[in-house]
């Protein structure tokens, strides 16, 4: 998954000694996307109706320690249950990383290989080693 713009700058800069990086509220939750998001701009989050209960699942816990050669890969499984129907606006395109913190910031954005349709009460899970956040922008 590329970088949000304004955390690659947080990076950047504290690499080389220019600002203080601030790490992100911890637990980091993975929000499913119908609309992706770019390096600057939020894609749209997965919306509730019809009863059903989707919430964002923490991708802190699906992680192992440390990355390994710039990658860090789940090693759980996360699972959406109760999904929306999503066939009206062409499924769950994407994901994005974001913290718990009081004013939430986003870290990364990515695409799905394929969009997901999920129908009224569908789960949809994301298998161990499926999500891999990586250090590009």
């Amino acid at each position: 998954m590329p970088f949000d713009i304004a955390e690659a700058n947080r990076l950047i800069g504290a690499a080389y000694g220019k600002v203080a990086y601030v790490a992100p509220t911890n637990p980091i939750v993975l929000r499913l996307m119908t609309t992706l998001g770019t390096a600057s701009a939020n894609g749209t989050e997965v919306v509730n109706a019809g009863g059903s209960a989707y919430a964002p699942q923490s991708v802190t816990a699906a992680t192992p320690a440390a990355p390994t050669n710039g990658v860090l890969a789940s090693n759980a499984a996360m699972t959406f249950t109760n999904m929306p129907d999503t066939n009206g606006v062409g499924g769950v395109k994407g994901a994005e990383t974001w913290d718990s913190g009081s004013t939430p910031r986003r870290i990364q954005t990515g695409g799905l290989a394929a969009a997901k349709v999920t129908a009224l009460g569908d789960s949809l899970t994301i298998a161990a080693g499926q999500f891999t956040a990586n250090a590009t922008l």
